[in-house]
C-alpha cells in the first residue's frame, strides 16, 4: 500500500498541551481486512506518531471493543518467531547477508501487537519498547513427542478450509516467499530501535505459514519434529501456499482487464491477443496443480511430499507457460503502444486499476506474474530439496522435480529470447543501408549482444604533414560478427565495414601506452581536445570485408563503457575458466531492469557472482538462479562476507545449474 494511502502522521504536541489521558492512535487503511471493522485500527503507540483526531473519532466509540476483539484474534493467531521486513532489512546492516531473501515478511506490526499491548490492563500502551525477537528455546527430541507424532499421523490430520479465509487473500505481487529463507527465524541478534523513532506501519493482509495453521498449533506438531524437518514442512506449504496466492492474481486479471468489455473496445483484436495471450490457459494449468497440491494437504497436514506432482505438472500442464513467456516482447511492446497513443485505453485502464479488487495495482504487474512464477518454482523446490535428508528417497525425488522445473524455466527463456532476438533482427537489418558489399544479417543462430557510439581516432595524411582527427562510429556488435557504420539518424545507418567476430583482437590502451599507437599524433590531439583520453582503447580487424587488417584507436564515454566494450568484443578469445568459488557474491536489493543488451535484469534477493568491477559504479557478474552473465549498477548490490552464506549459495547454483562447485 502507498503511502499515499495512510494517515499523514502529524508532528506531536508538546506535553503541556497534550491532556492526562492519552489519545489513541490510529492506522487507516483501505484495505479489505480492514474495512470489515472500519477504516481505523488501534496499532501499538511505539510505531506510530501521533494525529490530531477530528470530531468523527467520537461516533466510533461504539465500534471500540470490536478492533480489540480483532486485534485479540490476530494475536492469539501468531505463536511463531517473526522475521524483520525485508525493506528494513535491506536498509539495516546485517550479520550474514546475502541468502535468498525473497522470502522475508512485513511482520514487525504483527510482533508489536503481540509484545507490546496490554489488553488485560488499562487503556494505556506499554511505554517500554518491546519490539524484541523472541527468544527461540531449542527443541527437544524426546521419544514421547515421535510417538505422540505417530499417533497425529496416523489419525490423518486434515487442513481444512486453509484457503478459504479471507486473512489468506494476498495477491502474488504483494507475496514473498518466507521457505526461501527459512533460516531466518533463527536471527541471533534483534534488531533494536531507537527510543525516539515514530514509524507508521501501513497494514498488510495476514498469511499463515505452516507453523501457524490452527491443527498444527493444536496438535503441537511443530515441537514434535525437528527444526529441519519443520522448515521442510514450511517449504512445502509455501509451495502451496504461493499457488494459491499467484492463481488469485491471474484470475483477477482475466476478470478485471482481459474479460472487461469496456477496455477491449478500446483496442484491436489483435493488440487484445498481443496483450494477454493465452493468459487463460495458464490459468487453467494453474488451477489443476493447484487442486492435487490443496488435496494433498487437505488429506493430512503432514507432507510426506508434493515433488511427484511438481513433476508432473511441469513436464505436461505447463505447457501454457513457454507459450506465453514467448510472447513477453509483443506484450511489452503492445501495452507501450496503447498507453501512448490510445488516450482511450489509458482512460479506461487508469479506472480499471484503481477498482478496489485491483487492490490500486497496475495491469503490467498482473501480465508478468507467469514469468515471475516460473523462475520462481525452482528456487521453492531447491528449498524442500535442501531441507531433505541426502540419503532419502524423497532427496532423489525432490531433485528430479527440480531437474524438470529448470527445463521449464530454459524453455521459457529461450522463447522469450528468440522472439525477442528475431525482432530485432529484422529491425536493425532494414535500418542498415551496405555503402560496400551487402553482409547477410538476418539469421536464426544470430543476435546482438552489444550496440553503442564510440569514437574512432584517425590518422589522416596532407599533402606536406600529418594529422590526427576524431570520428564518430557507430558499432553493431552480434554473437558472430561485428557490423562497422556511421549514424545518419536514429533508424538510419551507413555501413563502412564488417568482419567476423573471431578476426578481433581487443586491447585497454592506457595513457602511458598512447606514443605506442597505431595513431603517431594521438596523444597531442587526445590531450589538446580533453576528449575521452583516459577511456581508449585499441581494436584489430585482422581480416576486414575486403580480406584487409585494419588497426582502430577507440575511445569511450566512460569507464564502465569501454570496460563493458573489451568485454563484448574479446570475450570468445578468453579460453580460461573462472573458478566461481574465488568470485565475490552480491545480494540484489533494489530490481534492476536492463536497458541495454549486455546488461543484466535482476530481482530483490537474486544473488550475482561479480566477475568486474568498475570504479565508475559497475559490476559484471552472473545470475545465480539460471548463470545469465551481464552489467548491472553497484548501487542495486550488497556484498555478501559471512562464509556459510557463500558456500550455501554455491551449493544451490550447483543444484540449480548441474555445475561442479568444488563446495
Amino acid at each position: 500500500m502507498s503511502p499515499q494511502q495512510g494517515v499523514t502522521p502529524q508532528r506531536p504536541a508538546s506535553p503541556q498541551d497534550q491532556p492526562v489521558e492519552q489519545q489513541p492512535v490510529v492506522l487507516s487503511t483501505n484495505s479489505p481486512a480492514a474495512l470489515k471493522v472500519g477504516t481505523q485500527q488501534i496499532i501499538p503507540k511505539n510505531l506510530a506518531s501521533e494525529i490530531k483526531v477530528t470530531s468523527k473519532a467520537n461516533s466510533q466509540n461504539a465500534e471500540t471493543s470490536k478492533r480489540v476483539l480483532k486485534v485479540r484474534s490476530m494475536v492469539e493467531s501468531l505463536s511463531v518467531p517473526l522475521v524483520a521486513d525485508a525493506e528494513e532489512e535491506a536498509e539495516g546492516d546485517l550479520d550474514s547477508p546475502g541468502t535468498l531473501r525473497r522470502g522475508l515478511r512485513s511482520t514487525s506490526y504483527r510482533r508489536a501487537v503481540v509484545s507490546g499491548m496490554d489488553f488485560n490492563g488499562s487503556s494505556t500502551f506499554k511505554k517500554k519498547n518491546r519490539m524484541s525477537q523472541p527468544i527461540l528455546k531449542a527443541v527437544v527430541e524426546d521419544k514421547e513427542k515421535f510417538s505422540s507424532l505417530g499417533r497425529i499421523k496416523k489419525k490423518m490430520l486434515k487442513g481444512q478450509g486453509t484457503f478459504d479465509g479471507e486473512e489468506n487473500a494476498v495477491l502474488y505481487q504483494n507475496y514473498k516467499e518466507k521457505a526461501l529463507d527459512i533460516d531466518s527465524d533463527e536471527e541471533s541478534e534483534p534488531r533494536e530501535q531507537k527510543s525516539d523513532e515514530k514509524i507508521v506501519f501501513h497494514y498488510k493482509p495476514l498469511r499463515s505459514t505452516w507453523s501457524q495453521l490452527s491443527v498444527v498449533k493444536k496438535n503441537g506438531l511443530s515441537e514434535a519434529i525437528s527444526q529441519e524437518e519443520r522448515k521442510r514442512q514450511e517449504a512445502i506449504f509455501e509451495v502451496i501456499s504461493s499457488e494459491h496466492s499467484y492463481l488469485l492474481s491471474l484470475e483477477i486479471l482475466i476478470r478485471m482487464f482481459k474479460n472487461s468489455r469496456e477496455l477491449s473496445l478500446t483496442m484491436t483484436k489483435t493488440e487484445s491477443h498481443h496483450l494477454f495471450s493465452n493468459i487463460t490457459d495458464v490459468y487453467e494449468a494453474s488451477k489443476k496443480f493447484f487442486k492435487e497440491l490443496e488435496a494433498r494437504h487437505q488429506n493430512n497436514i503432514f507432507i510426506d511430499d508434493i515433488s511427484d506432482i511438481v513433476e508432473k505438472h511441469t513436464s505436461s500442464t505447463f505447457d501454457p507457460y513457454v507459450k506465453y513467456c514467448t510472447n513477453e516482447v509483443y506484450q511489452q511492446r503492445t501495452l507501450q503502444k496503447l498507453l501512448a497513443t490510445n488516450p482511450a485505453f489509458k482512460e479506461v485502464l487508469s479506472r480499471i486499476e484503481s477498482h478496489e479488487d485491483c487492490r490500486n495495482l497496475p495491469m503490467i504487474s498482473f501480465l508478468i506474474l507467469p514469468m515471475q512464477r516460473v523462475t520462481r518454482l525452482p528456487l521453492l523446490m531447491d528449498t524442500i530439496c535442501q531441507k531433505t535428508p541426502k540419503n532419502s528417497p524423497k532427496y532423489e525425488n525432490c531433485k528430479q522435480a527440480l531437474k524438470e522445473v529448470s527445463k521449464l524455466v530454459r524453455l521459457c527463456n529461450e522463447g522469450a529470447r528468440k522472439m525477442e532476438r528475431t525482432e530485432m533482427m529484422y529491425t536493425i537489418n532494414s535500418q542498415l543501408e551496405f555503402k560496400i558489399k551487402p553482409f547477410p544479417l538476418v539469421s536464426s543462430s544470430r543476435w546482438l549482444v552489444k550496440r553503442g557510439e564510440l569514437t574512432a581516432y584517425v590518422e589522416d595524411t596532407g599533402l606536406f604533414s600529418k594529422r590526427t582527427s576524431k570520428q564518430q562510429v557507430y558499432f553493431f556488435l552480434f554473437n558472430d560478427v561485428l557490423i562497422i557504420t556511421k549514424k545518419k539518424s536514429e533508424e538510419s545507418y551507413n555501413v563502412t565495414d564488417y568482419s567476423l567476430r573471431d578476426q578481433l583482437v581487443v586491447q585497454q590502451c592506457d595513457n602511458e601506452d598512447l606514443t605506442t599507437s597505431p595513431v603517431k599524433n594521438a596523444s597531442t590531439m587526445l590531450y589538446s581536445r580533453q576528449s575521452s583520453a583516459a577511456h581508449l582503447f585499441r581494436l584489430a580487424v585482422l581480416s576486414n570485408h575486403a580480406g584487409e587488417k585494419v588497426e582502430m584507436l577507440l575511445g569511450a564515454e566512460t569507464q564502465s563503457d569501454r570496460a563493458r566494450w573489451i568485454t563484448a568484443l574479446g570475450r570468445d578469445r578468453d579460453g580460461q575458466k573462472t573458478d566461481r568459488t574465488t568470485l565475490t557474491q552480491v545480494e540484489i536489493i533494489r530490481t534492476y531492469t536492463a536497458k541495454q543488451s549486455d546488461e543484466l535484469s535482476l530481482q530483490v534477493a537474486d544473488v550475482v557472482l561479480v566477475y568486474q568491477k568498475v570504479n565508475d559504479g559497475w559490476y559484471e557478474g552472473e545470475r545465480l538462479r539460471d548463470g545469465e552473465r551481464g552489467w548491472f549498477p553497484m548501487e542495486c548490490a550488497k556484498e555478501i562476507t559471512c562464509r556459510a552464506t557463500i558456500d550455501k549459495n554455491m551449493e544451490r547454483m550447483g543444484r540449480l545449474l548441474g555445475l561442479e562447485t568444488n563446495v
